[in-house]
């Protein structure tokens, strides 16, 4: 391969998501128990404010791209639904949400020594659906690109978003190679615009599509093989 670039998915690639999303709505629901301490809202769960989330994004696709803000209407749509509506409120528990969904974020213990293997030697990027930058999660400086859906109003796997990611790497897509974790976003969006891909599938789950990524990886620490480094 002549790879001079290779960009990372971030949502569950280069830290859990689903843990710090989890454990943030955690301590929000604490906080809205807290401030109305009603039977209804002692009887919400974490689930039920993650499925009002995924509706309101849900009826918003296209209209609202900024995650920060489907966020917040969510939890005005959660404290209606438990018999309280009140938009300060809301914009209160989004406070403490934002708190805990940056500032407890730990990166999987394998990317740092993957990157710094790999910097000297390629361009690094950051390709993302989700909305955490680099400086909320201890990779300030780490990346020549970052090329977030919410900021060019496309998502993984368009075509378009690619194509963005390429240009602002300074590179043919055939020369960038893209790393995630989904195989519908990452892999078949990367394969439809000519970008060799790698499936990083730490669980080791079996792939059940007919969606093939050049490589498959349960550790990024692997990349530095495949790309023609010694291993980590």
């Amino acid at each position: 391969m002549q790879i001079s670039t290779i960009s990372f998915d971030g949502d569950m690639t280069l830290w859990d998501f689903l843990k710090v999303m989890r454990h943030s709505l955690e301590q929000t629901l604490a906080e809205l128990q807290r401030q109305v301490p009603t039977q209804r809202a002692l009887e919400l769960t974490v689930e039920k404010m993650v499925a009002i989330r995924d509706q309101l994004a849900q009826e918003m696709k296209g209209e609202i791209w900024s995650l920060l803000e489907i966020r917040r209407r969510a939890f005005e749509r959660t404290l209606e639904h438990v018999g309280h509506p009140d938009k300060d409120l809301a914009a209160h528990l989004n406070t403490v949400y934002r708190k805990h969904r940056y500032g407890d974020i730990e990166l999987y213990p394998d990317v740092i020594p993957t990157f710094d293997a790999l910097a000297p030697h390629f361009k690094l990027g950051l390709l993302s659906n989700g909305n955490t930058y680099p400086e909320r999660c201890g990779l300030e400086g780490r990346f020549a690109f970052v090329v977030f859906s919410q900021d060019v109003q496309v998502e993984k796997p368009d075509p378009k978003i690619f194509q963005i990611t390429a240009e602002r790497a300074g590179c043919e897509l055939s020369q960038m190679l893209h790393v995630g974790d989904s195989l519908k976003n990452d892999v078949a969006g990367a394969k439809n615009v000519g970008a060799p891909s790698i499936w990083l599938n730490r669980e080791g789950i079996p792939n059940d599509t007919k969606i093939q990524p050049d490589y498959e990886i349960k550790s990024l620490t692997e990349i530095p093989t495949i790309v023609g480094l010694d291993n980590l």
